[in-house]
């Protein structure tokens, strides 16, 4: 084996050892020392709750756009109250 490929394995062995480690969660901390991140993350989770809500703004929106002037300004007075 040449140098250049080694060099080219060695490389393919890290980038497939990282994705593993991304996948199964697998976090370093200070030192080097790893542990594996179990449960649910909280940060996530409030991310999730924005996307959903940032849907559902979406899709009200998109109706909005679509609909006649009548269901135009019930849409309006929703959003108002949920708001």
């Amino acid at each position: 084996m040449d140098p250049f490929q080694m060099v080219v394995a060695i490389v393919g062995i890290t980038a497939v050892a990282s994705v593993v480690r991304a996948k199964y969660g697998v976090v370093r901390r200070h030192k080097g020392e790893e542990f594996i991140q179990r449960g649910p993350d909280p940060e996530a989770e409030r991310l999730r709750a924005e996307v959903k809500a940032l849907k559902d703004r979406v899709a009200v929106l998109e109706r909005l756009a679509t609909d006649s002037s009548t269901a135009l300004e019930r849409e309006f007075e929703k959003l108002k109250d949920r708001d």
